[in-house]
């Protein structure tokens, strides 16, 4: 049988094998001044993966995974991951080559922080349906936003 760290082991491993390979990406990346950009490279019955683009300053709200379990590789660039811990933010730096593996619980901020371009690949099981957006205030997570697949991405 195998474990649930052998499965988020697998996700960081496909994320590496897409990212050791963007000439197989459908669309090359792109850089959006106005928007981290984002695009759907594979689906399988039990995941998904994508490319993210990430301009300095460029990140996302405090947010879940709906349950989802996955994994995010550095491809080029620096991101800082964020996870609350004893009700504050605790960063770490991610350069490229390395990655995160997280389990279904897990809630986090990415931010391009650094002065150059990132560009990370993300794997998801199952595959995203649903993502809750939070605040963080007096130390507790606050539900801000329940955000739905072919809705909101």
């Amino acid at each position: 049988m195998i474990s649930i760290r052998q499965l988020d082991r697998d996700l960081l491993a496909t994320a590496r094998r897409y990212a050791d390979a963007p000439h197989t990406w459908p669309t090359p990346v792109c850089f959006d001044p106005v928007q981290r950009w984002y695009q759907r490279l594979a689906v399988a019955a039990d995941h998904e993966v994508w490319a993210l683009s990430w301009l300095p300053g460029q990140g996302t709200d405090l947010h879940d995974h709906g349950g989802s379990a996955g994994a995010f590789l550095v491809v080029s660039g620096v991101l800082t991951e964020e996870t609350v811990s004893r009700g504050a933010l605790r960063p770490q730096q991610l350069v490229a080559g390395t990655g995160r593996r997280f389990g279904p619980r897990h809630v986090h901020q990415v931010t391009n922080r650094g002065d150059q371009p990132a560009v990370s690949v993300h794997v998801y099981r199952p595959a995203l349906r649903r993502m809750t957006r939070y605040l963080l205030a007096e130390g507790r997570l606050r539900v801000a936003e329940v955000a739905e697949a072919g809705v909101a991405w």
